[in-house]
């Protein structure tokens, strides 16, 4: 009698979150929602967050163990806003004047709007955040995740690769939901690229899967219970909810994809709504009044009704209406993480200068130290063995050590959601073969969470991303293994990402340094550019690590040039500065392992040739113009002097060679380096 009470509270329910979606449309900047697939969503998802399956702490969103929610597809962010607000989350007045310069409520969701833990909109790359949160789930404290897909989106690749390692982690704690409407953008009747056997993909990774007409609240329903309440089996499950595009839209034009939507049409579309709600009430009324002789289970179903927002009104014995319960906003404010790492600083590795080490290593031997707080987790993609990552944390605990095999979109959204729930995440992978998409919307989403953070939102201190990507093998590093793995643009692509704080790395020591600063906490998104071939101590142990500073290696003080490079070129600038010195001329070199603005100007202002020196496409040359061209009237370039690998032929991609023909083809050499410095001191 409770399920058949819930059933056709549901049915009311539903009517209220359409009306709230059209009222949205009406009141939004641009009068649309993405109607067709928000409609659709509708019934998978009031039936997860009210039919009493998904625990949840609408006062504290982001507390640890409770259940979590994804959107993947989230172009149904108008149902998402519509069920949030009637939770609580924040007030209805959110729901006016959507994607709208001044609106926290956007075209798709992100941490902007409270509760909603992860930016999503292209498309795809949800669900790999879901079963991240899964495995975080799957230790202690214990929750279960929850994911909204559109059938559409399984065509992206990251899908797949989620779907692929969630089978094979067994967690059997995740349950996504397919919105299987069959149709897709503005087609409203078909997939471009339909499924033949779509169950059977997902069982053939491992997956345990409910096939449900979605177009009816009872079928979805019984699958959420199954999940929730039935014997797990370790699988994760898949819930497959085949209805149509627009379902429980009145007008065909519900069925669109993303459209402005006439008064006339809301206006029709509400009346019928309306009397569909009074219908259905109706139907509960009946069923309510009918149980009258059983005192108990009224007041059971009466409690049901509260927590799902709706009051059961009476005329003396009898149930006349069901009215939604207007809720105040419950959500407040989350209290402040302590993110700065806790360790022994004295079993950090000890390195001398002059020798060399390898950077795998020097990442493994830190990595482990930092490991004993169990707040450092990493994830590494394709040859773990360059980083150390994998094997450092591994040596302390192997549940916070994953390796994704080479699905480097995987490796990065489930690094995004361990850092959401507040891990200080390392992930890595050579520097190409980094997700520019994945990682543009995850900068996104710790965007908005700063915003929220600094405007005195919903997330307070401590709720941004830690969220570090070591790239092995920088520059010519990668030698011998060809184009597509060659380091050499990764840097300028990388930096048109918003928010991501790239670091090169010269010397192992300084890598040591750097890594202390991230384990401080709240560094947001860092990409660290490391070697792959051992390397020689430049710094002292005593070197501190500041994002934009630059370190001078000579201490010359009277200069004749200046060498500016970072990585594997430092030490090349060191040499050929000492071949120099040998020649009476005296050269001062800089490494610059961040960019450096007061310094760029103040060897400009030298009037001294200054070699920017770089074994890439120009990445410290592209920051030199841009600050000499904000900063400066008028500039003269004749003593800046670029050397590096796109100067002659424009940025293109680096072939194999060795390290020496390549350094020589580029005549970024030692020698090389030395000859081109004395033949313009000599001009």
């Amino acid at each position: 009698m409770i399920r058949k009470a819930t059933l056709l509270l549901l049915d009311v329910k539903d009517s209220d979150i359409r009306l709230m979606n059209l009222d949205q449309c009406r009141q939004a900047v641009d009068r649309a929602i993405h109607v067709g697939g928000a409609f659709s969503a509708t019934i998978p998802m009031v039936s997860l967050f009210y039919g009493g399956t998904i625990n949840i702490n609408v006062e504290q969103p982001t507390d640890l163990g409770q259940d979590i929610f994804v959107l993947s597809k989230g172009h149904a962010v108008a149902t998402l806003a519509s069920i949030y607000a009637d939770l609580g989350y924040f007030d209805r007045s959110v729901l006016r004047h959507s994607r709208s310069i001044s609106s926290v409520l956007n075209g798709h969701p992100g941490p902007l709007l409270p509760g909603v833990h992860v930016a999503t909109g292209p498309m795809g790359q949800g669900l790999g955040v879901a079963q991240g949160f899964a495995i975080k789930g799957d230790g202690d404290p214990q929750f279960d995740v929850y994911a909204v897909t559109g059938d559409g989106e399984l065509q992206e690749g990251p899908i797949w690769e989620a779907v692929m390692y969630s089978g094979y982690k067994r967690l059997e704690n995740l349950c996504v939901m397919v919105d299987h409407n069959a149709g897709q953008l503005d087609i409203t009747n078909r997939l471009h690229f339909p499924y033949h056997n779509l169950s059977a993909s997902f069982s053939s990774f491992g997956w345990r899967v409910i096939e449900v007409d979605a177009t009816r609240y009872h079928m979805v329903y019984d699958a959420l219970v199954d999940f929730k309440y039935g014997v797990r089996d370790g699988r994760p499950t898949v819930i497959i909810c085949r209805t149509t595009k627009g379902h429980g839209g009145f007008s065909d034009y519900m069925n669109k994809h993303k459209t402005v939507i006439g008064d006339d049409v809301l206006d029709m579309e509400a009346e019928q709504h309306e009397r569909l709600r009074t219908t259905r009430v109706e139907g509960f009324c009946d069923f309510f009044n009918a149980i009258a002789d059983d005192g108990q289970l009224r007041d059971d179903i009466t409690s049901k009704a509260r927590t799902m927002g709706m009051e059961i009104v009476w005329e003396g014995e009898n149930a006349t209406n069901v009215t939604p319960i207007i809720t105040e906003v419950k959500t407040q404010k989350a209290a402040t993480r302590n993110k700065e790492m806790s360790y022994d600083q004295e079993n950090l590795p000890k390195l001398k200068k002059g020798v060399e080490y390898a950077v795998s290593q020097v990442i493994r031997d830190t990595i482990s130290v930092f490991a004993s707080d169990p707040r450092i987790a990493s994830i590494d993609s394709d040859l773990a063995s360059t980083s150390g990552l994998q094997a450092g944390v591994g040596s302390v605990d192997q549940s916070r050590a994953l390796n994704v095999g080479v699905a480097e979109a995987n490796m990065m959204l489930i690094g995004e959601a361990f850092a959401v729930l507040g891990s200080n995440v390392w992930i890595s992978t050579f520097c190409p073969f980094y997700d520019w998409k994945v990682l543009r919307r995850i900068a996104v989403g710790h965007q908005e969470r700063l915003e929220v953070i600094n405007d005195v939102g919903w997330l307070s201190e401590g709720h941004a991303l830690d969220y570090t990507m070591i790239a092995t093998a920088a520059d010519f590093e990668t030698q011998a293994n060809g184009a597509t793995h060659m380091g050499n643009d990764d840097a300028l692509l990388l930096d048109a990402a918003a928010h991501v704080n790239i670091i090169n790395i010269a010397c192992p020591q300084m890598l040591i340094s750097v890594m202390k600063w991230v384990a401080e906490g709240n560094k947001g998104i860092v990409y660290i550019r490391t070697l792959r071939a051992a390397a020689a101590v430049i710094y002292s142990d005593e070197t501190n690590f500041d994002f934009g500073k630059s370190y001078s290696l000579r201490n010359v003080s009277s200069p004749d040039a200046f060498i500016v490079s970072t990585c594997r070129g430092v030490h090349e600038a060191l040499e050929a500065a000492n071949q120099l010195a040998s020649q009476n001329y005296a050269v001062e070199v800089i490494d610059m392992p961040t960019i450096d603005s007061e310094a760029i100007l103040e060897i400009y202002h030298s009037d001294k040739p200054v070699f920017i020196a770089e074994q890439n496409n120009g990445y410290l040359w592209s920051k030199f113009q841009k600050i000499l061209f904000e900063e400066e009237s008028k500039i003269e370039t004749n003593h800046l002097i670029p050397i590096n690998a796109s100067k002659d032929k424009g940025s293109h991609y680096i072939h194999s060679g060795t390290y020496k023909e390549l350094t020589t083809h580029y005549k970024l050499d030692a020698n090389n380096l030395a000859q081109t410095i004395v033949n313009h001191l000599k001009k």
